[in-house]
């Protein structure tokens, strides 16, 4: 039997959210979401949409949802929802009738110039929902704040959820350590990691195709790149991998960095060892800043400050993003203040938020040296879900 407790949890929650922002009601306005899915939907809806669907939160508590005669069912079977209405024809006299009845003012809608997580309403659908509307005193508004803390307050299930995915990812690290060799290419590396996955029935948490992203020595390009069969493992070199896993629908985001160490070798050389710390330090200086209520932008300064007073250029992205049920999950974004980021690096961090901490430099004639931790914000401070990675991974060879 499906298990709703997160969905529940995230209606509950948003009643309170509406509450504090002192709106009248949130809307999620979907169709065929298998094709053109609203990011919003899995948090309150039991199921993908095929029909014209409206799913209403009111600040006073009362939840309607408003679906096709063949799908009121899955609604009805989730509870949770005050009125569960069907229809046939058009979706339309059901819609202004429930919002009549709701006697709302503002109607809260799924989009945002920011936040991509926010903006899963179409413009297809914001034209027909204006041609329904036509005549009526509703005050459309974005939703973006509503789901910036919907997505980014994490409920207890969802917590959980995400660090069984931690936990799960820090064991296919161990896996990777012991399979690590001279002679493999990351083709090689990335099919034994999708192996890891079948074996333990998940699936990468991103695309396939890059999930897990390997970057083995200094030649191999850097970014969301696809393993390739043209980069090998060697001596003396570094291996960096990218990955995570979905488990029960949450995700997991960790970068690790390993050195082939050659025979003979007993330390390991000064700009590997110097660039590893700086890394570390600088999420380090990311983590004892990031708390309730500091902007995003401040957590990304603490970092960038810290690599290039290490002697690194400045990283070319956002030292943290939410994770969730998606690896990018909305919300406050621990982000330089770049035009293409909007709003998001200025607004709050608060407790409940599951964040990755990230960065990388480039070490010449070796390669990349990279990490990523996921972390809670409690409180006070963070958590690690995880084990973070304290020092280089040693592989003899």
């Amino acid at each position: 039997m499906a298990d709703y407790t997160i969905q529940l949890e995230k209606i509950e929650q948003a009643i309170g959210i509406l509450n504090e922002q002192n709106v009248d009601c949130w809307m999620t306005f979907v169709r065929e979401t298998e094709h053109n899915a609203d990011p919003a939907l899995p948090l309150i809806s039991p199921s993908k949409m095929t029909w014209h669907t409206a799913l209403i939160i009111t600040r006073s508590g009362k939840k309607v949802a408003i679906a096709g005669r063949y799908e009121v069912v899955n609604f009805e079977r989730m509870g949770g929802w005050d009125e569960v209405i069907s229809y046939d024809a058009s979706i339309q006299p059901a819609l202004v009738d429930a919002l009549d009845r709701l006697n709302v003012r503002q109607i809260a809608l799924n989009y945002s110039e920011s936040d991509s997580a926010a903006d899963g309403l179409s413009h297809g659908m914001y034209l027909t929902l204006q041609r329904y509307l036509a005549g009526k005193p509703y005050e459309l508004i974005s939703a973006e704040d509503i789901l910036n803390h919907l997505r980014g307050r994490k409920t207890p299930a969802e917590v959980a959820r995400i660090r069984a995915a931690v936990a799960l990812t820090d064991e296919i690290i161990d896996r990777i350590t012991a399979y690590l060799k001279p002679g493999l290419t990351e083709l090689d590396i990335a099919n034994f990691i999708h192996a890891e996955y079948r074996k333990e029935g998940v699936v990468p948490s991103w695309d396939p195709h890059h999930c897990p992203t390997v970057t083995c020595g200094p030649d191999s390009p850097v970014g969301h790149t696809s393993p390739s069969a043209d980069y090998v493992t060697k001596a003396g070199e570094l291996v960096r991998v990218d990955q995570g896993v979905i488990l029960n629908d949450y995700i997991s985001d960790i970068q690790r960095v390993w050195y082939l160490q050659p025979k003979g070798e007993t330390t390991i050389p000064q700009p590997i060892q110097h660039a590893f710390d700086s890394v570390r330090a600088a999420i380090m200086a990311a983590a004892e800043v990031l708390k309730p209520g500091v902007q995003g932008c401040i957590v990304d300064d603490a970092a960038r400050n810290t690599i290039v007073a290490a002697g690194y250029p400045e990283y070319q992205h956002a030292v943290g993003h939410h994770i969730g049920r998606t690896v990018h999950d909305g919300s406050t974004l621990l982000g330089p203040r770049w035009e293409r980021y909007g709003k998001k690096p200025f607004d709050l961090v608060e407790a409940g938020n599951c964040y990755t901490l990230e960065l990388g430099v480039q070490v010449p004639g070796y390669g990349l040296v990279s990490l990523e931790e996921d972390v809670l914000v409690t409180e006070s401070g963070i958590e690690w879900l995880g084990k973070p990675q304290t020092e280089i991974i040693i592989v003899p060879v």
